[in-house]
């Protein structure tokens, strides 16, 4: 008998996600794995990089673990839209990822949307919930 793998294929899609962009936001706010901002050190206080930086640094976990996945995911693909377009397209070419270095900005937005349709798939907090909830339904 053949087994469906997408649901489980969605979760590692989403944890190996959340794990490659949790890393942007503390490399913008402790310069952990390393610093990326222009001239190195870490995003200022209170400033647009510092700003994207705690989106990604507390939204990045939650993805992680599959908890509050679908607006979490809507939150963070809005936040990456807002990247691309701010950040990238201003430098001109906005149709063309490519030159402006806009294309990871691009990815994370249509993936974290992605995942805000689809759901966090079955290796997450969202559902294990969901099975707690469903199991605890008193049967008449």
């Amino acid at each position: 008998m053949k087994k469906e793998w997408s649901p489980q294929l969605l979760s590692v899609l989403r944890i190996m996600l959340a794990y490659l962009f949790i890393q942007i936001g503390t490399a913008k706010l402790f310069g952990l794995p390393a610093p990326i901002m222009p001239g190195g050190g870490t995003a200022p206080a209170g400033s647009l990089p510092w700003v994207a930086g705690m989106i990604e640094t507390i939204g990045g976990p939650f993805i992680l673990l599959g908890l509050f996945t679908r607006p979490v995911a809507f939150i963070l693909a809005g936040e990456m839209a807002v990247a691309y377009f701010y950040g990238h397209a201003r430098m001109g070419h906005w149709l063309w990822p490519a030159i402006n270095m806009g294309q990871t900005a691009v990815i994370y937005c249509f993936l974290f949307l992605y995942i805000s349709a689809a759901g966090p798939g079955p290796w997450s907090l969202d559902a294990l919930l969901a099975r707690r909830r469903n199991s605890t339904i008193p049967v008449s």
